[in-house]
């Protein structure tokens, strides 16, 4: 559980810094730049017209009001229809988010605690093993399976330090037998992608590693057994009904909404050289908490609103200004002796909460406020929210390869127009 100080801390970001105490300097309030996101506008309209991205929306909303909104190019080159705010996006790990929050519900409901073994709620994995690679006298490698030293908590899942990989090729016995499994490309039920799940070897013991992976769609499973719902089915009645996240769902179920849907262009359309995005005209029967989600710009504003106003939107509360304080939290950091796989690690200036990478330093070169938290999809959308100048930004696009470098250079152009 993180420390009584740093929850005062992230609390305080919460707070935006609006109100000073008594006989202090009053904070500086930053503004974006007419200027500074004339240059914004300038590098995306580049990024298309050098043919990299079809298009792009951008929002970027400060004290509740949206300071900047543009819409780029088309949604798909195949229909050179416009881009426009009702576009639909494969939103890919900017699910998690969403997920982590149903399960900080229940959290506070006392339903679930942090502390909670996975097993409680999915016996199968009181028997998972770690899978440590020896090798033998005769130089052969095998895979050892060896107990675990501590049961894998909710905790666990919540910050990816549960041992659950992502499957790939070349990253060891382990993240091969992930990759084997194809769990990503299966379309199981959440209790039969648990059970298969159960079945393989940790890559490392809990609590040892971040190391990104399945926790969120394990997550979302400990939901649906709680809640006795589908995981779409209680996040619709607790979240994204009354937030009015209408179009925020795990597959595009109206033909009529297919134009609407955005694609990237056709050489930028595999997440790895076997996996191509997934075709979300299709119906779904995996509800992936972890990767599995479409949405648009306008219902992914409103989750992230509700997010930097503390827990509430439109007088609504959906969860209480200390829970989204803990979240936002850095659960990684050196006294946990936790180590850091490098490969989706996002960053030495950060750490991670429970379900959100958590600005924990400035990193040399840059202006980023301290106790920013965000995530991105791998299909090239990404979110983040700044309490200490009560500002959020996304932006969506569909480009598998491009993602990261377009993140770097937008976030560095629109704190340089906030004048950081």
């Amino acid at each position: 559980m993180v420390g009584r100080r740093a929850l005062i801390a992230a609390l305080v970001l919460l707070a935006g810094g609006i109100v000073a105490e008594a006989g202090s300097e009053r904070p500086v309030v930053r503004t974006l730049s007419p200027a500074g996101l004339a240059k914004v506008s300038d590098y995306i309209r580049n990024e298309v017209a050098t043919g990299k991205i079809p298009g792009a929306i951008l929002l970027l909303q400060q004290h509740g009001k949206p300071v900047y909104s543009q819409n780029f190019g088309v949604r798909d080159v195949a229909t050179e229809l416009s881009m426009s705010a009702d576009t639909i996006f494969r939103l890919y790990s900017m699910s998690k988010p969403i997920t982590s929050v149903m399960a900080m519900m229940l959290v506070e409901e006392g339903r679930l605690s942090l502390d909670d073994p996975v097993s409680k709620y999915i016996p199968a994995f009181s028997g998972m093993k770690v899978g440590i690679e020896k090798k033998a006298e005769d130089g052969k490698v095998a895979l050892a399976l060896e107990p675990l030293e501590r049961p894998i908590t909710i905790k666990d899942l919540l910050r990816h330090t549960s041992g659950l990989p992502y499957g790939y090729y070349g990253g060891g016995m382990v993240r091969e037998l992930y990759a084997d499994a194809n769990l990503f490309n299966s379309n199981l039920t959440n209790a039969e992608f648990a059970a298969k799940i159960a079945t393989l070897p940790l890559v490392e013991q809990p609590g040892t590693v971040w190391d990104y992976g399945y926790s969120t769609d394990v997550l979302g499973r400990v939901v649906e057994i709680i809640t006795g719902k589908t995981l779409l089915q209680f996040e619709k009645e607790r979240l994204l009904d009354p937030l009015g996240m209408t179009e925020t769902a795990f597959f595009v179920a109206d033909p009529a909404k297919f134009p609407r849907i955005a694609e990237p262009i056709p050489e930028d359309r595999y997440i790895n050289p076997s996996t191509q995005l997934r075709d979300i005209r299709r119906p779904a029967t995996w509800e992936s908490g972890g990767g599995g989600m479409v949405g648009t710009v306008g219902d992914y504003a409103r989750f992230a609103q509700m997010l930097l106003n503390g827990g509430t939107y439109e007088g609504r509360r959906y969860l209480k200004p200390e829970t989204i304080a803990l979240m936002a939290s850095d659960h990684i950091g050196s006294e946990t002796k936790i180590a850091r796989d490098q490969n989706y690690y996002p960053g030495g200036s950060s750490g991670f909460g429970l379900g959100f990478a958590v600005r924990t330093s400035v990193p040399p070169g840059t202006a980023w406020p301290l106790g920013e938290y965000r995530w991105d999809g791998v299909g090239g959308t990404f979110f983040f929210i700044d309490p200490e100048d009560d500002l959020f930004g996304i932006f969506m696009v569909q480009t598998p390869t491009q993602r990261g470098r377009i993140q770097l250079a937008l976030k560095t152009l629109i704190y340089q127009a906030m004048g950081r």
